[in-house]
């Protein structure tokens, strides 16, 4: 998952509190990577008087299945859009009362109403962003505006690509021309070949590593989450990050309430805490992820960080291209599974 500059392992619990025998109201917030600025959460324990129990995954897909199997107690979950949607389908989530965030307001219109929660009835918006293609302008000659640049030979061995099933083969089918969510297995054939016949040239398949990596300007290269562009770009400038003509997946995080939910009124505190303008620039300066926040935007727009494709592309730029949120591909996903396991297989000999 693309949030984070650096992902941690699996069910690593920090415990934002000194006292062991605290006993204020505790709030369990279940998060992936650093995605929140630590100081944010002292500031909301200090303010309401609680415990934030901090706890991180390393996917959508290990969120959901520690909440699926019950006996979990989390107040608040940052899932990506399919993952709300499979969520919301399975009655895993609880609706919002919308009177008790009323910074929802601060809300762009753009990111209310989507396809994965139509009525905006589980999920507030926390960071949005596209995958595209970050390189070093140093190496790669000529213009960058497509896909089919990770199949060209002058970089072979030079180059990464995401250790994500659903990102990888998105890239491929849209330089195919398909649909990133298709459910035609002739489809996903094809992108599978493609993706087979590319594993020569890949240095490696990688997740937060491409962040180092990029910095330290060791490939070409790489298909990167948007955040991590700007990030890797602040700190090395001969970084450049486009969006392919085929276009890409234009995402969105957003914090909902499980029905594990044990605080649920402590809950609706922290999402609606979390859109107050101020702290969430601090977050998105911390995470460097575009906020859909039309105030902290506002606040953040003169930073040199913030004047790049990667945290603000155009709306011109988005309507012109073919973008595309995921969608949960319901039991179709065992094709998906099967497809990724055999790209992940094929020779990579270099």
């Amino acid at each position: 998952m693309k949030k984070g500059l650096m992902m941690v392992v699996a069910s690593l619990v920090l415990v934002l509190s000194a006292c062991s025998k605290d006993n204020r109201e505790k709030l369990y917030v279940y998060n992936v990577g650093e995605y929140i600025d630590p100081e944010v959460l002292k500031i909301f324990e200090d303010e309401f008087d609680c415990k934030v129990v901090y706890e991180l995954y390393d996917s959508n897909e290990t969120m959901y299945q520690k909440i699926k199997a019950g006996g979990t107690n989390y107040d608040v979950a940052f899932p990506s859009d399919y993952m709300i949607e499979k969520m919301i389908q399975e009655d895993l989530l609880i609706p919002l009362d919308y009177n008790l965030i009323p910074n929802f307001k601060y809300i762009d219109d753009k990111y209310k109403y989507l396809p994965y929660d139509p009525d905006n009835k589980y999920s507030v918006p926390y960071f949005w962003g596209t995958v595209g293609v970050l390189y070093d302008k140093t190496i790669v000659d000529g213009p960058v505006d497509s896909w089919s640049v990770l199949w060209d030979d002058a970089y072979k061995g030079n180059l990464f690509m995401y250790d994500s099933q659903r990102d990888s083969l998105m890239v491929a089918l849209k330089l195919l021309g398909y649909s990133m969510n298709t459910q035609s297995i002739g489809e996903l054939e094809e992108a599978k070949q493609l993706l087979i016949d590319q594993r020569p040239l890949v240095y490696a398949y990688v997740t937060d590593q491409v962040i180092d990596n990029m910095i330290a300007g060791n490939a070409a290269l790489a298909v990167v989450y948007s955040g991590d562009a700007t990030y890797i770009m602040d700190e090395n400038e001969n970084m450049e990050y486009v969006i392919p003509k085929e276009g890409s997946n234009i995402w969105v995080d957003a914090m909902v309430i499980p029905k594990t939910a044990q605080n649920v009124e402590l809950a609706h505190e922290f999402i609606n805490f979390m859109q107050r303008p101020e702290i969430a620039k601090m977050n998105t300066e911390y995470v460097m992820y575009s906020t859909p926040n039309t105030e902290t935007l506002k606040m953040v727009e003169d930073q040199e960080w913030t004047k790049n494709e990667a945290y603000s592309p155009s709306e011109e730029l988005l309507d012109s291209l073919p973008m595309e949120t995921f969608r949960d591909p319901g039991e179709f996903i065992k094709q998906y599974d099967d497809i990724w396991t055999q790209v992940l297989a094929a020779p990579n000999r270099r």
